[in-house]
């Protein structure tokens, strides 16, 4: 008799697949938020990895045409070839700023540059000028980063909501059947739990990428600001300031 009484029951999910077939219509929204998330997280992945190795092979193509000049004269016009890159933009926006303030300092060779040293107040504003173009190459980069860390604070919060959700429809199936035995709070608890396994899974990606990605924007920070103290120098050490 125990047997028939089984036969005739539900099917009971025996698998994760099954259960986000067989959930409820809160626990369905819940995924395909979660779904959405995922995406939204994989694409700034791709798309800042990307960004951040393109910055690199930019950075070495730019140093090493820098290495085969050895006065800022020869480098801006050597650079002035090249495509824009964060480093070459830098580089063009502090020569150009100091092409403005002494008119034929990067005149070709064997023409007199212009006479007289930049004052303290035109210096300044030179490294403002570097300054807010630093300030600007890593805001470029840093676009999108905070989705990641968004995203990875509201996974485990959405997949959490799914759970609470899940649980209490459980208990809802529960109450009206009558029925508390283990057979019967199984399905309902699995349901809820896979929210929870799906918040966990796109929030965990993203995180290590947003601390990944942090870590390696300030070190392109640095190194931009590294070069605009270093091309400052140079400029010293040629006596174009």
């Amino acid at each position: 008799m125990v047997p028939l009484m089984l036969q005739a029951g539900p099917a009971l999910p025996s698998s994760s697949w099954e259960l986000v077939l067989h959930s409820s219509p809160e626990t369905k929204v819940v995924l395909a938020i979660t779904l959405v998330f995922s995406a939204i997280s994989w694409f700034v992945i791709v798309l800042k990895w990307w960004q951040f190795r393109r910055s690199r092979l930019q950075a070495n193509r730019f140093f090493a045409e820098l290495e085969r000049t050895t006065r800022l004269k020869d480098a801006y016009h050597a650079v002035m070839k090249l495509p824009p890159s964060p480093f070459n933009r830098l580089f063009r926006e502090g020569l150009s700023f100091l092409g403005e303030l002494r008119p034929g300092s990067l005149r070709d060779a064997g023409q007199a540059p212009a006479p007289g040293t930049l004052s303290m107040t035109q210096l300044e504003a030179l490294k403002m000028v570097l300054g807010k173009e630093v300030a600007s190459e890593r805001d470029v980069m840093a676009r999108f980063i905070p989705w990641l860390a968004t995203i990875g604070s509201v996974g485990p919060l959405l997949g959490l909501l799914g759970t609470v959700l899940g649980v209490m429809d459980a208990f809802i199936g529960i109450a009206s059947k009558g029925s508390g035995n283990i057979s019967a709070v199984a399905p309902g608890v699995a349901e809820a739990l896979v929210t929870t396994v799906a918040g966990l899974a796109v929030a965990i990606p993203a995180v290590i990428a947003y601390n990944l990605f942090v870590n390696r924007l300030s070190l392109f920070a640095g190194e931009l600001e590294g070069f605009a103290n270093e091309l400052i120098g140079t400029m010293a050490r040629e006596g174009l300031l």
